[in-house]
Parts: structure tokens; C-alpha cells; sequence
């Protein structure tokens, strides 16, 4: 759990007043009290962070329940309006910002967004469903992405159209990334 919360702590560029962080402090001491037993030593844990995860929503918007399984630099850039399905899993250095929905597309119908690595999510964007989300994407900001979205591209739109990303060479030119179809 330390390894975690200081992992946070760099990510959010060690500044306490970032409340993506205090989100996280929660959601790390809700996924450590699972590792207590028996279940009846766990209870009063449990209870604190009930507490402390509806503090943490009513200061911050943020709905980020310890169920979600989160890798390492995942940081939360503006505070507010974040809600994210338990279901929901996210790799490495995964940015997302204010207004973001990820999780169930219907409800009563399982299956939440599974997201790769060193993908940046745009404020307002909304990814909904039993997903796949590749490595080294961009979503929009307001986009609404229902369908898997491949490596190393860039989805837009209402619904998000799949575009590929341009990267930048070394010696400054651009290029588009090819997807294999």
C-alpha cells in the first residue's frame, strides 16, 4: 500500500492539495483493508472507509470505489464529475480529467471498460461498455466511445470516430501511426 500512496504522491507532483490524490489515499486504504481477516476484524476498517470514500465524493465529485483496478501513474488532472464503474480496469500512466464516466453502458448489464497504457482521457469524455481501450490512445474531450479502440490512436466525437495518432519523429516530422487492420 506505501509503494502505492507513493507512487501517487510523485505522480501528483507531490502536492497535497491536489484532490485526484486524496481520492486515491482512499481508494488504497479501501483496497488494503480487504487484506484482513477474518471478516469481523475487517468490519471496523470497513466502516472507516465507507466514511472516508463518501467524504472523499462530497469534497471532491470524484467516485472511485476500490473494486477498480488501477496501475502505476494513474492521476486524476482536474477534480469533479468523475465517475468510474468497480468493474473498471486501468493500466500505466493513465490520465483523466474532469466530467469523465467510464464504466457499464446499461444498467444491469455487466462488463466495464478495460483501458491500456499511457492513455489520456479529455475532460467531459464518456467510455461505456465491455471495452478494450489500447495502448498510447487520446480520447477527446466530450467524446463518447462505445467501441474498442486500437493502439496508438485518437478517438473523437459523438459517437467517437477512430482516427490514427500522429507522432512526432525525432527530427521533429510528423508522422500517422499505422493500425493493423
Amino acid at each position: 500500500m506505501f509503494e502505492n500512496l507513493r507512487d501517487h504522491w510523485i505522480t501528483h507532483e507531490r502536492d497535497p492539495r491536489r484532490q485526484g490524490l486524496w481520492v486515491l489515499v482512499v481508494y488504497r486504504y479501501g483496497r488494503w483493508r480487504y487484506r484482513i481477516r477474518p471478516k469481523f476484524l475487517r468490519l471496523p476498517f470497513s466502516f472507516v472507509y465507507h466514511v472516508l470514500k463518501l467524504a472523499s465524493q462530497i469534497l471532491t465529485g470524484i467516485d472511485l470505489p476500490c473494486e477498480v483496478t488501477i496501475g502505476k501513474g494513474f492521476r486524476i488532472e482536474h477534480f469533479g464529475d468523475i465517475i468510474i464503474s468497480g468493474d473498471t480496469v486501468f493500466g500505466d500512466d493513465v490520465t483523466i480529467r474532469n466530467g469523465v464516466t467510464v464504466g457499464l453502458r446499461r444498467t444491469g448489464v455487466r462488463g466495464a471498460p478495460v483501458i491500456g497504457n499511457r492513455v489520456d482521457i479529455g475532460a467531459g469524455a464518456k467510455v461505456l461498455g465491455n471495452i478494450r481501450i489500447g495502448d498510447d490512445v487520446a480520447i477527446g474531450a466530450n467524446a463518447v466511445v462505445l467501441t474498442d479502440v486500437p493502439p496508438m490512436s485518437i478517438a473523437v466525437g459523438v459517437p467517437a470516430q477512430i482516427r490514427p495518432r500522429k507522432v512526432i519523429q525525432e527530427d521533429g516530422a510528423q508522422a500517422e501511426s499505422r493500425r493493423d487492420s
